[in-house]
């Protein structure tokens, strides 16, 4: 049992951390670890800086579980767990975070180097750290980090043993982090433990997301017959049966899968084109083929079977008018639980954010992804939850230092609970 004055001595010893969080979040902007898919090497040396520093600090209980990836820097994609012992191993808090991030974009919006970690001081809500990463995801690395080490720099041995887990790949759909562990180890996981991913909230704190839409990323080929600019009667245009697909998915699917769910924001299943390949390098020819994808985030009700029966009607009705033939592969399937609000996760936490935050926390749905979403699937109850600034994948991405160490004042609540 704590008395008042070890939870006072642990909060103290955060409130004391500034120098650890910013010399934290300097090394680990310094080292990018950005996914094969978007041009990187993958996050081995950002991952072995981290595992080192986290024994240099005194937390020396380490394991790696490696995913197999030729196209990475040493092959492999690494997802690292640290554990501190606890005198409940019955129910251990998981607080998971992932090392990968996005490519900075066009530099040229950025105020500062997005690989330096630049301090503002003038800020009115206090001291802001830019940077790339600062805030997705490494205010939830740095804040889980200070609220474990809170216990070993003071000599206390945790109520609840503690699990961090920090994974590669979320940033491009975590088939080498959280699916990679899932389906090779998920024995590591217990329907007792509760699990935070703090990977996604709002400005007050107030939201704790306990559930996510069905996400399918698609890819539409469009085959033609190319030809002369000149000579259309003789071409297939892929471009424009293409466009037409496009057009049809999105009007016709919004409209059949119309219902609405509060729980989400927005409110409904949304169908999106988004990415567009090139055809033809030249504005003189027909193009014979056409490829573009769709970014599809659907209301749990609705199953993928019925989804995917629309659109091969869509498609099929699409080739009869064109005279084309069109082909689709799925990019990325992610269908998630939903965690039950009466979870002890969602109970405790919702608790320790009124206490740290003096706000009234919100149950919400997303409609984005997390690596929570592989854990549900399991029977695992998870709750994503942190107070950001909402400026992850913008240039001149911030976090607050304020929010990293109430963050971490939070996540330690949950621990001595």
């Amino acid at each position: 049992m704590y008395t008042n004055d070890m939870i006072k001595q642990l909060f103290s010893w955060i409130d004391d951390s500034k120098n650890f969080a910013i010399e934290l979040q300097t090394e680990l902007t310094k080292r990018p670890a950005i996914s094969p898919d978007c041009g990187g090497e993958g996050e081995l040396v950002k991952c072995e800086f981290l595992e080192n520093w986290l024994r240099s600090n005194g937390i020396t209980s380490l394991e790696r579980y490696d995913a197999p990836d030729s196209r990475a820097k040493g092959g492999v994609r690494p997802n690292l767990i640290a554990t501190i012992p606890g005198e409940d191993n019955d129910c251990k808090l998981w607080i998971m975070s992932h090392i990968d991030v996005v490519p900075p974009g066009d530099e040229n919006l950025w105020n500062s180097d997005p690989w330096s970690v630049k301090i503002d001081e003038t800020f009115e809500k206090g001291k802001r750290l830019f940077g790339r990463g600062v805030e997705d995801n490494q205010q939830g690395i740095v804040s889980s980090i200070l609220a474990a080490l809170a216990f070993i720099k003071q000599g206390l041995k945790p109520k609840r043993t503690i699990k961090l887990l920090f994974v590669s790949d979320e940033e491009s759909g975590s088939v080498f982090g959280m699916d990679y562990l899932v389906k090779n180890y998920s024995e590591l996981f217990n329907k007792n433990d509760m699990v935070l991913v703090p990977d996604g909230g709002d400005e007050k704190g107030e939201f704790i997301e306990i559930a996510e839409k069905n996400i399918y990323w698609v890819r539409f080929n469009t085959h033609g017959k190319q030809a002369h600019g000149s000579r259309p009667d003789i071409g297939v245009n892929a471009f424009i049966a293409g466009s037409y697909l496009a057009l049809r998915l999105h009007n016709e699917l919004s409209e059949k899968f119309d219902e609405k769910d509060s729980l989400f924001d927005p409110d409904f299943s949304t169908f999106e084109p988004t990415k567009k390949e090139n055809n033809v390098p030249n504005i003189n020819t027909i193009p014979g083929e056409d490829v573009f994808y769709m970014d599809m985030r659907i209301l749990p009700r609705y199953s993928k079977d019925s989804v995917f029966c629309e659109i091969e009607k869509i498609i099929s009705e699409t080739q009869n008018k064109y005279h084309v033939f069109i082909d689709y592969s799925i990019i990325q399937s992610t269908e998630s639980k939903p965690t039950s609000a009466d979870s002890k996760i969602v109970k405790e936490l919702s608790s320790a954010v009124t206490k740290i935050y003096d706000v009234k926390p919100k149950i919400i749905g997303i409609g984005g992804g997390t690596m929570a979403s592989f854990l549900r699937n399991i029977g695992i109850a998870c709750a994503v939850w942190t107070k950001t600034e909402k400026t992850l994948h913008q240039p001149n991405e911030y976090v607050l230092l304020e929010n990293i160490l109430k963050d971490a004042k939070v996540m330690l609540q949950l621990i001595v609970n």
